[in-house]
């Protein structure tokens, strides 16, 4: 196979991370809602926290478009 098939493949494999930081994502908050219903009390606490979760989980799908990106026009 020639090198630009290659690098398309690995651009597309290497895209799948973002799969993982929505699914990241999802999972963050929903334990947020699922903390605040038990417990209303710790909703403020629990808030900074869910959105340093989001933040890292989309982190990790931003750098995996970067690195498809790189892939690509690298």
């Amino acid at each position: 196979m020639e090198l630009e098939v290659l690098k398309y493949i690995g651009a597309g494999l290497s895209s799948i991370g973002l799969i993982g930081a929505g699914i990241g994502v999802g999972l963050v908050f929903s334990a947020y809602l699922s903390g605040v219903a038990r417990n209303p009390s710790a909703e403020s606490k629990l808030k900074g926290l869910t959105f340093v979760g989001g933040a890292f989980a989309e982190v990790l799908g931003l750098l995996a478009f970067a690195t498809s990106m790189i892939i690509i026009y690298g």
